[in-house]
C-alpha cells in the first residue's frame, strides 16, 4: 500500500479540515461535498482522513462489515450469532466516475452460477464502503444511474438488488465524501441535497503560504515514507482527539434555545425540506464534541449553517452557492436566548490541551493552528478563508454586465448595444436527435447503453461487458446431454455466450448558434430569446448534454463558449451577450460546423444537436448572404446534423425566412411560442431531418 500525505500537513484549508473532521466524530452528519479548482489538494486531504478513523470491529470473514456488538440480522453472509469478533482499518472505497452498475451494487456470480448451478451474490462498491468513507472524485461526472443508486443507499442506509434471479438487502451505511471542479458542471439538487456539508477551496494568493505547500508537497515526493514520519506525533495527537471527541458525543446536550436557532436559521434562508435543520443540528453538536464541551453554543450554530446551508440555498444551476452572512448574523442574534450568557464559560480544556475558543471557525470548531512543523520549519497557515459573497434574496438570473453606452462593433457595423436581461426562463418542449445512437449516458436520445431496458441479445463482438443470462442458457441447455454434462453445472462453450442489448437515453452535444445583430436588437425581443435560450440551457442541464454557444453578429462569428458540461458558464456568457451590426448567417452556420466537426474527431459517440436562434435574415457576409447561409446550412444536411431553428421573428408581417433555413438544414422550425412545454402551438416533436428536403437542395 502507497504512503498517503499525512493530513496535518496540508497547509490551510481549514474549513476542508473542519468539515472532514467534523464527519470523523459524527458520520451521522452526512458527508462533505468538496467544491473548488483544480490543483487544491481536495483529492489529497480526502485520501488522508481515511488514516485518521479509528479501527471498525466487524464480524471475522462477514463481507459486509458487520458490527459484533449488533450484526445485521439480514446479512448475506450471516446469521453471526456466535462468529468471532475481528478489527481491521477503516476503509476508504473510491467510486470511479465510469464505473459499472454491477461494480457499485454487486451482481450474481456469473461464474458459480454458470459452473456450480448455486445463486451467489458479489458484493460491489457499497458493500466495501459500509462503516467507512465512499470518495467519488469528480462527482459531478458521474453518471445518472450511478447517481440513483447512491441516493438511494444513502436515504435508506443499505443497498438492494434484484437482479438475475438474485435479490439481496445489506447494510449500507458510508460517509460520503465528493470532489469536484464547478466549471465542468454542476450537480443534480437532489445529490447536492445529500450531502451533509459543503466547503469551497481556493488556493491561497499568500506568497509564503504557497511557497510551504510547495516545500512540503517536494519533501514527500523525495521520501514518502520520511515525510510521513515526520508528521506521526501530529498524526497521532489528532487520531486521539478524534477517539475523544467520539467519545464525548452522546454526552452533548442540545439544548432547546440552540434548536430553535438552527429551526429560525433554516426557515429564514428558506431552505426545502427539512433535512437542512437535522444536518445543522447533528453538525452543531460535533462542532462541540470536537471542542471538547458538553453544550451547544450560539457560535456552534452559526459554524455549522456556514457549513450545511450554502449548497441548499440554490433554486437553479445557475445560482453561485453562498450564504448571506449578516442575515446569518441577524438571525441568531434575534432569536438568542435572554437567559444565555453571550461568551459562555467552557467546561474545560479540549482534548488536546487547548480551550474551546483555539483555532479558527468559532465555537471551538477549528483545526488546531499550526505552529512549528517536525522538520523544524515553519508551518504557515495562513488567514482563513475569506467569506462567501452574500446570494442574492430572489433574482434567479444573473444581472446583466454594465456597459455606459454604445460601441463601435466588431469588423465595422451599425454600433453594439449594451446587453440585455434575459426574460424569466421556461419549461420547454422535449428536442431530441433521432435514430438510436451509442454516446455517453444522458436524458435526451434514444441510445444502447450499458444500462436501461433489455431489449434483446446478441453474439458478442469482442469482449462480453453484459452477460444476457437467460439467453445463454437458452443456447448452451440443447448441447449438455452431448457434452456429457453429469452434475448440476452447465457445460458452456464460448458460443453459447450472449450479449444484452439495451436501450436507455444519451446525452448530446447541444451547440447553440445565437444571432446577435441589429435586427434582433429590439430590447423586448432579445430579453425574449435571451429566455428561450437560458430556458433550453436549463433543459440542457437536466439532460446531462455538452452544450457550446456560438454567436454572430457584424461581420464575423466568433466561439462565445467551446463545447462544455458547465451549463452554467454557458448561461453567464450569454447573459453577457451584446447586440448590434448586421446579420452574418452564413458565419455562423460555418462556425457552427467547423467547431461539430473537431468535436467529431474527439467524441465520436457524442451526437450534435444545432439550434440556430435567428429570424433567418441574412445581411452580412458577402455579396449574396442569402446564398452563402443557404449554402452553408447544406454543408449541415450533408454531414447529418440534427438541427432546429427557434424562429424569432415578430411582427404582424412574417417572411417565413426561418423556416427556409430549417429546409435547407434539414431539419425543424419552431416558434418561440411552441418551443413552450404548456403551449398549443405545436406538439410534442423531435428534430427531423428531412431527407427528402435534403435531396432536393
Amino acid at each position: 500500500m502507497s504512503t498517503r500525505y499525512p493530513f496535518t500537513a496540508v497547509v490551510g484549508m481549514d474549513d476542508l479540515r473542519l468539515a472532514l473532521l467534523l464527519n470523523a466524530v459524527s458520520p451521522a452528519v452526512g458527508g462533505v461535498l468538496v467544491r473548488g479548482e483544480k490543483g487544491t489538494a481536495k483529492s489529497t486531504a480526502v485520501r488522508a482522513l481515511a488514516d485518521l478513523l479509528p479501527e471498525v470491529p466487524v464480524v471475522a470473514g462477514c463481507r459486509f462489515s458487520c458490527d459484533p456488538a449488533s450484526p445485521d440480522p439480514g446479512c448475506p453472509d450471516g446469521p453471526h450469532d456466535d462468529a468471532p469478533a475481528a478489527a481491521r482499518p477503516a476503509r476508504m472505497v473510491e467510486l470511479p466516475v465510469g464505473a459499472s452498475e454491477d461494480r457499485l451494487v454487486g451482481a450474481l456470480d456469473i461464474e458459480r452460477a454458470l459452473a456450480e448451478g448455486v445463486k451467489a451474490f458479489e458484493p460491489g462498491l457499497l458493500a466495501d464502503a459500509h462503516r467507512g468513507i465512499l470518495y467519488v472524485d469528480e462527482v459531478n461526472l458521474l453518471h445518472d444511474h450511478l447517481i440513483d443508486l447512491l441516493l438511494d443507499a444513502a436515504a435508506m442506509g443499505s443497498s438492494y438488488v434484484e437482479r438475475e434471479g438474485v435479490s439481496v438487502r445489506h447494510a449500507a451505511r458510508f460517509l460520503l465524501v465528493g470532489t469536484m471542479n464547478p466549471e465542468e458542471g454542476e450537480l443534480r439538487p437532489q445529490l447536492l441535497d445529500r450531502f451533509g456539508l459543503t466547503v469551497e477551496v481556493a488556493a491561497s494568493r499568500e506568497p509564503e503560504q504557497r511557497v510551504e505547500v510547495v516545500r512540503r508537497r517536494l519533501a514527500f515526493d523525495d521520501d514518502p515514507a520520511a515525510f510521513a514520519a515526520r508528521w506521526e506525533g501530529e498524526e497521532s495527537a489528532l487520531r486521539d482527539r478524534i477517539t475523544a471527541a467520539r467519545a464525548l458525543l452522546p454526552r452533548v446536550v442540545l439544548g432547546d434555545a440552540a434548536l430553535l436557532r438552527i429551526a429560525a436559521t433554516c426557515a429564514a434562508f428558506e431552505v426545502d425540506g427539512m433535512r437542512a435543520d437535522i444536518v445543522m443540528a447533528r453538525t452543531a453538536t460535533a462542532l462541540a464534541a470536537w471542542a471538547g464541551r458538553t453544550d451547544v453554543t450560539s457560535d456552534d450554530v452559526r459554524q455549522a449553517a456556514l457549513l450545511a446551508l450554502p449548497h441548499r440555498r440554490r433554486r437553479n444551476p445557475f445560482d453561485a452557492p453562498g450564504l448571506d452572512e449578516d442575515k446569518l448574523d441577524e438571525t441568531l442574534e434575534r432569536f438568542k436566548a435572554e437567559d444565555e450568557d453571550p461568551d459562555p464559560d467552557p467546561e474545560g480544556p479540549g482534548p488536546d490541551g487547548q480551550g474551546p475558543d483555539d483555532g479558527p471557525g468559532g465555537g471551538g470548531g477549528g483545526v488546531p493552528p499550526q505552529g512549528e512543523g517536525p522538520d523544524g520549519s515553519a508551518e504557515s497557515a495562513g488567514p482563513a478563508e475569506p467569506p462567501r459573497e452574500a446570494e442574492p434574496e430572489a433574482t434567479p438570473e444573473p444581472e446583466p454586465a454594465a456597459q455606459d453606452g454604445p460601441a463601435p462593433a466588431p469588423g465595422g457595423g451599425t454600433g453594439q448595444r449594451a446587453a440585455v436581461r434575459a426574460a424569466e426562463p421556461f419549461r420547454t418542449k422535449m428536442l431530441s436527435v433521432p435514430g438510436l445512437g451509442e454516446g455517453a449516458a444522458g436524458r435526451r436520445s434514444r441510445a444502447r447503453t450499458e444500462h436501461g431496458r433489455t431489449t434483446g441479445a446478441v453474439r458478442p463482438r469482442g469482449a462480453l461487458t453484459k452477460l444476457h443470462l437467460a439467453a445463454t442458457v437458452h443456447a448452451a441447455a440443447p448441447h449438455q446431454k452431448a457434452r456429457g454434462r453429469s452434475g448440476p453445472g452447465l457445460v458452456v462453450r464460448r458460443d453459447d455466450l450472449r450479449q444484452a442489448v439495451r436501450e436507455g437515453r444519451e446525452g448530446n452535444l447541444v451547440l447553440f448558434a445565437v444571432d446577435a445583430s441589429g435586427s434582433m436588437a429590439a430590447r423586448q425581443r432579445m430579453s425574449a430569446v435571451k429566455g428561450a435560450v437560458l430556458s433550453l440551457l436549463l433543459d440542457a442541464y437536466q439532460r446531462r448534454d455538452k452544450v457550446g454557444l456560438v454567436t454572430f453578429r457584424g461581420r464575423d462569428a466568433e466561439v462565445a463558449l467551446p463545447p462544455t458540461s458547465s451549463v452554467d458558464a454557458a448561461a453567464a456568457r450569454l447573459e453577457q451577450l451584446p447586440t448590434g451590426g448586421r446579420t452574418p448567417l452564413s458565419a455562423g452556420l460555418l462556425k457552427a460546423h467547423d467547431v461539430l466537426r473537431v468535436e467529431r474527431l474527439r467524441d465520436p459517440s457524442r451526437r450534435p444537436l444545432l439550434v440556430v436562434v435567428t429570424d433567418g435574415r441574412a445581411t452580412g457576409g458577402g455579396r449574396d448572404p442569402v446564398a452563402l447561409a443557404a449554402r452553408a446550412a447544406r454543408l449541415h444536411a450533408a454531414d447529418g446534423t440534427a438541427a432546429v431553428v427557434v424562429d424569432c421573428e415578430s411582427g404582424p408581417v412574417r417572411l417565413g425566412l426561418a423556416g427556409d433555413l430549417a429546409r435547407q438544414l434539414g431539419g425543424t422550425a419552431v416558434t418561440l411560442d411552441e418551443l413552450r412545454a404548456d403551449s398549443i402551438a405545436g406538439l410534442v416533436r423531435d428534430v427531423q431531418v428531412n431527407r427528402s428536403t435534403r435531396r432536393a437542395a
